[in-house]
């Protein structure tokens, strides 16, 4: 499993799971698109804690700088 995530993506996913998670505890969002979000937001910090995302493999993508 090769890492195809960069800094700044990893940053965003880990900040829109936090604003996901704090809506859900201030009870702005409930029912099934809390959980549905709620699950989003667990997605998007695994795949940020890996570096990995498996949505950008088969298309080739990679938002990490190039090593030399």
């Amino acid at each position: 499993m090769k890492k195809n995530m960069g800094t700044l993506d990893k940053i965003v996913r880990i900040l829109a799971a936090l604003v996901i998670a704090g809506l859900y505890f201030a009870n702005v969002i409930s029912g099934t698109i809390a959980i549905v979000l709620l699950v989003v937001a667990g997605i998007f910090i695994l795949t940020s804690f890996i570096s990995f995302c498996p949505l950008y493999f088969p298309f080739g993508i990679s938002t990490r700088k190039k090593e030399d």
